[in-house]
């Protein structure tokens, strides 16, 4: 099992492509009435308990979550809830979407659904607040805002998780594929580097490679390539007292003029005003 906290940077690299979209932010007194049984939603939900008593199922997980915790439902799961009795739930709530690689966050995440958030239950609060309040305004600076607050929701979560979360087990295979064209691709970046080279090492035809990586970094392979060859080539250029023509070498390009124009268009600035910007 590959946890949250290994050092590939491919999962750093997933992270930072994390789309989210919300679709409701509020605050509710439930019904005595509030109950769906047995269905399955597109999209994740966030309960934070203020206050009352209820009844959560997902998969076949039951939980009676109370005030202080925060409960997440994902998507694409069965799931089912209730009141149980006339003490319901009071509750901030949103339903929302978050995208790495083509996949819901949760459905690469293997997180607990409830959390006890006591400790900092006044932040999570806030933070629900205003996202409901942001929710109910109409402005373009509101759309945008509430994705920020979502996010900070998301990683308040996932940070009271943090030592218990791992990867999905369905997702291992693509975490090894990942894991392998990583490290082929790290290992060869001194190299002249093919697409076919890189099918080939992790068994697929170069066409569906590329509609592969599309889906889960948004760029090509060669792109890949050549973004991990100037991440190690600033690198160097940090660290080392390599000439630029050595680092050119080291990353794969024999032709020093060829790499100074690659470097410039990645950074805007050449490979000898890079060194001197970060001295």
């Amino acid at each position: 099992m590959i946890t949250l906290n290994t050092e590939s940077s491919f999962i750093t690299e997933l992270l930072q492509n994390l789309q989210v979209h919300l679709a409701s932010a509020h605050y509710t007194h439930c019904y005595p009435e509030w109950q769906e049984l047995d269905y399955v939603p597109a999209y994740n939900k966030f309960y934070l308990i203020c206050d009352g008593e209820g009844w959560l199922k997902i998969q076949d997980k039951q939980f009676y979550p109370t005030a202080g915790q925060l409960c997440l439902m994902p998507a694409h799961i069965k799931q089912s809830y209730s009141a149980i009795n006339e003490n319901t739930y009071r509750k901030y709530w949103c339903h929302f979407t978050a995208t790495m690689g083509g996949l819901d966050l949760f459905q690469w995440l293997d997180v607990p659904y409830c959390l006890d958030v006591q400790h900092n239950f006044g932040q999570i609060q806030q933070l629900f607040g205003e996202l409901a309040t942001l929710h109910a305004d109409p402005s373009l600076t509101s759309r945008i805002r509430e994705k920020a607050i979502l996010f900070e929701i998301i990683a308040a979560f996932l940070t009271e998780a943090d030592s218990k979360i791992q990867f999905v087990s369905g997702r291992a295979q693509d975490l090894e594929r990942l894991q392998a064209i990583e490290q082929f691709i790290t290992d060869h970046l001194s190299e002249p580097v093919t697409l076919e080279q890189i099918a080939k090492h992790v068994h697929l035809h170069p066409n569906y490679l590329v509609r592969y990586f599309n889906k889960h970094f948004n760029v090509s392979p060669l792109k890949y390539l050549n973004r991990k060859r100037m991440q190690k080539a600033k690198s160097l250029l940090s660290t080392t007292s390599l000439t630029v023509k050595q680092v050119s070498e080291q990353v794969g390009f024999p032709d020093t003029n060829h790499f100074s124009k690659a470097f410039r268009k990645e950074n805007s600035c050449s490979p000898t005003e890079f060194r001197a910007q970060v001295k």
